[in-house]
C-alpha cells in the first residue's frame, strides 16, 4: 500500500468515526462562532447593486421538468431586473440522477441545453449518487464536456466546482481531490484585486455548520474551508429547507445550505430522515448577487408559490468581525412563537379514515419559522392519549392558517371532547407558552 493510498485509508477511517458522531450528537451541535451581537439582523439596502447574479440548484433527482422550470423562471425574473438584469451563471451541485446511469447524464445535459441560452454559464458537479456508479468521470467528461473539477471565472468571480473524486465509499474524497479544492482556493484568493467574494459548489455541506450537516455533511471539507473568510460555500445533499434559518453559517468562512428540488427532510428530536406531509414536491432555486467589494445577497425562491422564502445579506464577507449569521446571533434574535388569542382546534377524519387535527397556527418571528409543535391530547376524564412533536410544514408556502396533521385511525372518537395542549418550538428551540384548546371530534 503507497504513503497515500494509506493517507487516504486515514482520512476514511478518521470520516466514518465523524458518522458515528452524528447519531449522538444534537443536529444543533454547529459551529457557535461567538463573533459580535448585532442590534438587528442585515437588509439588504436601497443602493446595494451587484456585479453578479448566479442561480443555484441541487438535488434533482431525474426531475428534469423542474430544472426546466428553475432555469425558465430565473429567466423571466431577472431578464428586465432593476437595477442588474440577467443571470451570469447556473450551478447545479449533484445528485442529478438516482444511480448515476449513463441516461441520467444524457437527459440532464439535454434538458440544459434546451433551457440554459447559450451565453449563459453552466456548471454541473457529481453528487454522492452519481459516485454510485463506477463510470462517473468518464459519463461526465463524454456528456457534459469538461472536467468535474473546475474553476470558472463569471464577471471577475471565481467560482470553484468541486465534484472530487470518490474515496473508499459515495460519502469520502480521495486526498489528491481535496488537495486540488485546497489549491484553488488558494489560486483564487492570490489574484484577488479587491474585495470579491469566492464561491465554491459543492455536494455535501461542511460538516457542522448548516441545517442537516451534522448528519448529512463531510468534515473533510472543514480544513480546507477554515480560514477562507472571503469564501462563501454552497452546498445540497442533505434536502433541509433553505428557509430554515439554520441554513446560513458564518464562523471563519460563509456556508449556505441551498435545499432541493426532489423532497425536503427535516429532523424531530434530533433524529434526521423526517418526512412530514408536503415534504414532496420541494423546489427551489438559490439566488447569489454580490459586489466588487464584498457585500452578498442569497435568496431563496419557491418555485412552487413562486415567491421568495429566505433573504440573507452579507455586507462584506472579508471581515469576519461583522459576520451576523453566526449561529449565536441567529439564535438571540430568534424569539419565541406566540399564538394569536383567537387560536381554536378542530378534529376530522378525511378519506381513509384518519383523524386531522388542526389549530390556529403561531406566528414566528419575522425571518424565523415554526419548525415544529408539541402535542398533547387528553380525553374527557384527563387521561392522556395522545403525545407527539409534530413538525410544522413552514417549508410550505402558501396562506393557510392552521397547522394540519394525521395524528393516526384510532386516536380520537367522533362525538367526545377532548382538550388539547400545544406548544410551538422555533428553529433555535425557544419555546411558546403554553396554550389550552378544547374541541369535539367531528
Amino acid at each position: 500500500m503507497s504513503f497515500s493510498e494509506i493517507k487516504q485509508w486515514i482520512v476514511g477511517i478518521i470520516a466514518g468515526l465523524f458518522s458515528v458522531l452524528f447519531l449522538v450528537l444534537p443536529l444543533d451541535g454547529i459551529q457557535q462562532a461567538t463573533g459580535r451581537i448585532t442590534k438587528e439582523l442585515p437588509t439588504t439596502p436601497d443602493d446595494f447593486l451587484p456585479t453578479v447574479r448566479l442561480v443555484i440548484f441541487t438535488d434533482t433527482h431525474n426531475h428534469n421538468d423542474r430544472v426546466a422550470d428553475g432555469i425558465d423562471t430565473a429567466y423571466a425574473l431577472f431578464d428586465n431586473a432593476e437595477p442588474y438584469a440577467g443571470v451570469d451563471g447556473f450551478f447545479c451541485l449533484g445528485d442529478f440522477s438516482s444511480i448515476g446511469e449513463e441516461g441520467a447524464y444524457a437527459n440532464f445535459v439535454q434538458t440544459l441545453k434546451e433551457h440554459v441560452r447559450p451565453e449563459t454559464p453552466v456548471v454541473s458537479i457529481h453528487g454522492n449518487h452519481e459516485f454510485k456508479n463506477d463510470n462517473y468521470r468518464e459519463y461526465f467528461i463524454k456528456h457534459f464536456g469538461y472536467d468535474p473539477d473546475t474553476v470558472t471565472e463569471i464577471n471577475g468571480f471565481s467560482c470553484i466546482a468541486f465534484s472530487g473524486e470518490r474515496g473508499l465509499t459515495e460519502w469520502t474524497f480521495t486526498t489528491n481531490s481535496l488537495k486540488w479544492l485546497s489549491s484553488s482556493i488558494k489560486e483564487a484568493e492570490a489574484k484577488r484585486t479587491d474585495g470579491r467574494a469566492i464561491f465554491v459548489f459543492q455536494h455535501p455541506h461542511p460538516w457542522g455548520t448548516v441545517y442537516g450537516s451534522t448528519v448529512w455533511g463531510d468534515p473533510q471539507l472543514n480544513p480546507i474551508l477554515t480560514g477562507h473568510t472571503a469564501v462563501v460555500d454552497f452546498s445540497g445533499h442533505s434536502h433541509f429547507p433553505m428557509n430554515d434559518p439554520r441554513s446560513i453559517n458564518q464562523s471563519t468562512f460563509t456556508a449556505v445550505g441551498c435545499g432541493a428540488m426532489e423532497y425536503y427532510e427535516l429532523d424531530n428530536n434530533c433524529i434526521p430522515g423526517q418526512h412530514p406531509d408536503g415534504y414532496d414536491p420541494a423546489d427551489n432555486i438559490c439566488v447569489v448577487e454580490a459586489d466588487n467589494d464584498g457585500s452578498v445577497r442569497i435568496r431563496g425562491y419557491d418555485l412552487l408559490s413562486d415567491t421568495y422564502f429566505c433573504d440573507y445579506y452579507i455586507d462584506n464577507v472579508n471581515d469576519v468581525s461583522t459576520y451576523a449569521y453566526t449561529y449565536n446571533n441567529l439564535m438571540l434574535h430568534d424569539k419565541a412563537p406566540v399564538f394569536p388569542a383567537d387560536a381554536a382546534a378542530t378534529a376530522y377524519q378525511n378519506d381513509s379514515g384518519e383523524w386531522i387535527l388542526s389549530f390556529t397556527e403561531a406566528e414566528a418571528a419575522e425571518g424565523y419559522i415554526v419548525h415544529e409543535y408539541n402535542v398533547s391530547i387528553f380525553d374527557e376524564k384527563g387521561l392522556l392519549i395522545y403525545h407527539e412533536n409534530l413538525i410544522n410544514d413552514y417549508f410550505v408556502i402558501d396562506d393557510s392558517t392552521t397547522a394540519d396533521f394525521r395524528i393516526g385511525s384510532d386516536t380520537l372518537e367522533s362525538g367526545k371532547n377532548y382538550t388539547l395542549l400545544v406548544r410551538a418550538e422555533s428553529a433555535y428551540h425557544k419555546l411558546s407558552k403554553t396554550i389550552k384548546l378544547n374541541f369535539t371530534a367531528q
